[in-house]
Parts: structure tokens; sequence; C-alpha cells
């Protein structure tokens, strides 16, 4: 079945890049037509940084739809909260065009992987935040936590936000780029597994190591 995902993160820099493109490698290699798409992009000129990242790690070239700007049809100059970024350039956040991308992508692909922008209260406007476009359109997520300090607070705060909006949590990915001290590496996924087999029993624990790869049971 054809379907999109968006990948979050419990804050800014935990990981989305990387693992939005070690999933999509993943799901290429078992057959599945996947592609990637960029929700909005900020601090950049031209072309997505972070859709040239996710081909980067699928071993694989620029693809039509990049060029053309459908993987990621809005680029903000400056490096800030989307609803920031878009009064500084002095333009709209046309919601539209993401949602006219992703259902263009759909048309050709099996999956659609939605990197967002930072986590999900990331703001789009005074009054519309990243959840609301979320939870509007259905979109399961796939959360990238890391095992850093604070992780585990942030993380659960985001379970719970989805929660509260009757958002599908998919998976959870855990990210081990950058290195932690193992115990706290070790302690974190110990916690966070239980909490989401008692709450989450649904959503599949899913790793990255420092190496760009899929490890664990666990693995699509």
């Amino acid at each position: 079945m054809k379907r999109a995902y968006f990948v979050t993160g419990i804050d800014t820099d935990a990981g989305k890049s990387i693992v939005t493109g070690v999933l999509a490698r993943a799901l290429s290699a078992r057959g599945e037509r996947v592609i990637t798409q960029k929700f909005i992009q900020t601090g950049c000129d031209g072309l997505s940084e972070d859709i040239e990242t996710h081909r980067r790690i699928m071993g694989i070239g620029l693809l039509p739809e990049d060029e053309d700007g459908t993987t990621c049809p809005i680029v903000f100059t400056y490096p800030a909260s989307p609803h920031l970024a878009a009064a500084i350039d002095g333009r709209d956040i046309d919601l539209t065009l993401i949602g006219r991308s992703t259902e263009k992508l759909l048309q050709k692909y099996d999956t659609v992987l939605i990197e967002g922008a930072g986590g999900l209260y990331v703001p789009l406007s005074e009054a519309y935040r990243t959840i609301d476009y979320v939870a509007e359109h259905g979109l399961p997520v796939v959360l990238v936590t890391s095992p850093r300090l604070g992780s585990i607070n942030h993380t659960l705060l985001s379970l719970e936000a989805c929660r509260n909006r009757n958002i599908e949590v998919a998976a959870v990915a855990y990210n081990l780029y950058p290195p932690a001290p193992e115990p706290i590496v070790r302690d974190t996924r110990t916690y966070l597994k239980a909490y989401l087999a008692d709450r989450f029993p649904a959503a599949r624990w899913l790793e990255v190591n420092d190496r760009y790869e899929l490890i664990g049971p666990d693995r699509p």
C-alpha cells in the first residue's frame, strides 16, 4: 500500500536527515520504490541540502524530482524556524505545495519519507504548527531520538503529543551518532523501549549506528 511517513525529531539536530536517508536506503534494498521529501528547507538557496544528504546516504545521484523541486518545493535562505525564515525572505508558506508534491510522488513511488524541519511543535505561522499539518494529513510519524542528555524527556513529550492528537507513531529511531557514553546509551534504550512497549506497542524500535547503518532486530 502506498503511504507517506513524516520523519520528525525530538528537537533540532536529532539526526532526521541521517535517519531518513538510512531508512530510504534500507527500504529500497528490500525492493520498495521509495523516495524522500523535505517538508520545508531553511538556511539554503536552491536545492535542498537535506535532500542531497538523503541521496548521498542512499548511494544514488539526484533524481529528476529533486531537480524540478518536487521533493522540496519550499526553500528559505535564512537558517531559522520556518515562520521566521519565511518572514525574513518576505514570502508566505504555501502548505498546499507540500501536499501536492507528496501526492505527485505517491503516484510513482510506494513510500514517501517526509523529513520535517525540527520538532513537532515548530511553528509555521503564529497559529499553525508542524504537528497541525501532520495531524490534518493523517501522516504516521517516525520519531528520531538519541541518547544525548535530555532526550528521554523530549522523546516522551513528543510521544504524548502524538497520542493527544491521535497521530500514529510508526517507529522510534534511536540515532547513535554522535557517540554517547555507553551507560547512557544503554539506559536510555532500555527506558524508551519499555515505555513504547507499555504505551505504544504498535510502534517499532529502530537503531542507526555511527556508520549510518540500520541495526538491531527491528529493522524494516
